[in-house]
């Protein structure tokens, strides 16, 4: 094999690790995501919630409609990614070159730790032993020549799986009958374009090949590679340093027409999205606001930041953004730094803003957020560091957009 390449994916990760923690739930149809009398999805479910139709993504109250029996759950990304981390340092002992994907699941490149397919098969197994004994979790493990074949094989047996695809013979031999959506970036969307054109199944497109290229253009050049099992794609560790764009966006549980109310919320994403590139020392020279009206119409508008990217010069440009695009109600609104790089000034977090550190800026901002506090009746000094966290900032925004009355 010129590569060979192991992908790990956790087994239902979310549910997995709450019924770890609480084994009352063992058994029964857990579904992590919003609750049935909030907007939201699913972002995963146990095992047992799966039979009765519940997915990954699938709006809440439909799984609800689905399974009314089952116990809904917020999710603790926190609790999430520190387990994540414990997950990382465990497969990544066994790669030369580590691609984590999402919290639950990573593509390692062993060629040169693993010599060869029975070498990789023992990382793989360990892989599992480990993650099970030293985290009480499991997973689905799959050995491939390619990424996409990687992957394909830790998909065939979960969960608690293993799984692998040694050449393009055996991949294409797996999937020649399959839906087109087996293959790597075919969502929903482009298997109706496809099945509008009569091609059903891997084999339908690798004999109408031409057809998928006209009809996906780059797209449907990957996919006719894929068809034949090619995949030369390297597993590439990701650096956050070389993120392009950081941003943060929350949903409100009702439509909201108070334009003012949003920008108090601006104000809290803009430091939530300062706080996240400054820790990675980056600094932006753009902003960018995204709204999603009720009607589900997504706008999204940008412009470049003349001087720092601090908190408030970030909140600032939102905030003229918001004020040029049309009032309606409002369900999403996100706040993001753009065209990322190591330069520019170093901003001080906002510690040093209490501890009188900061310059014009700074003292701004303790005036913002003093003035967002008393407004709302909450303690933003020595207390935002716990906004930062995705489920206190949705729980705060929430309490402010009921305190306010910010909904007819």
């Amino acid at each position: 094999m010129e590569q060979i390449i192991i992908h790990v994916d956790m087994d239902a990760f979310f549910a997995s690790v709450e019924i770890r923690d609480n084994p009352s739930l063992k058994g029964k149809p857990l579904i992590i995501g919003s609750l049935p009398n909030e907007r939201g999805v699913v972002s995963t479910c146990s095992y047992e919630a799966r039979p009765y139709g519940i997915h990954s993504g699938m709006n809440i109250k439909e799984a609800y409609r689905l399974c009314p029996q089952g116990i809904y759950m917020h999710p603790n990304i926190e609790k999430y990614a520190a387990v994540s981390k414990q997950l990382h340092e465990i497969w990544y002992s066994y790669a030369s070159a580590a691609e984590a994907i999402a919290l639950d699941e990573a593509y390692l490149e062993v060629t040169q730790k693993a010599q060869d397919l029975a070498g990789a098969r023992e990382i793989a197994h360990l892989i599992k032993k480990r993650t099970k004994n030293e985290l009480g979790l499991t997973c689905s493990v799959g050995v491939g020549y390619s990424k996409t074949s990687a992957k394909t094989a830790s998909e065939e047996k979960k969960p608690d799986g293993y799984f692998e695809i040694p050449d393009r013979e055996a991949f294409v031999n797996l999937i020649i009958d399959r839906d087109v959506r087996v293959l790597y970036t075919v969502g929903n969307m482009t298997a109706e374009k496809l099945y509008s054109h009569g091609i059903h199944t891997v084999r339908d497109l690798r004999e109408h090949q031409q057809t998928v290229i006209n009809l996906l253009g780059k797209q449907g050049v990957w996919l006719t590679q894929l068809a034949l099992g090619n995949d030369s794609r390297k597993v590439i560790p990701y650096n956050p340093e070389e993120a392009k764009s950081i941003s943060r966006e929350v949903t409100f549980q009702k439509d909201v027409n108070d334009f003012d109310y949003l920008k108090d919320v601006i104000l809290l994403l803009a430091c939530c999205v300062r706080h996240r590139a400054q820790r990675i020392g980056l600094h932006g020279m753009g902003v960018n606001l995204k709204i999603t009206y009720a009607d589900m119409k997504n706008i999204t508008r940008s412009a470049a930041l003349t001087g720092n990217d601090s908190p408030t010069a970030v909140r600032d440009k939102a905030v003229e953004l918001l004020n040029g695009i049309e009032v309606k109600p409002v369900r999403l609104i996100g706040v993001g730094i753009n065209r990322l790089s190591k330069d520019g000034e170093i901003q001080l977090s906002f510690d040093d803003v209490i501890n009188g550190n900061g310059n014009g800026d700074e003292e701004r901002l303790t005036a913002l957020l003093t003035e967002l506090g008393g407004k709302y009746g909450l303690d933003f000094e020595g207390h935002l560091e716990e906004i930062y966290r995705m489920d206190t900032l949705h729980k705060t925004i929430e309490y402010m957009r009921k305190h306010k009355g910010a909904n007819p």
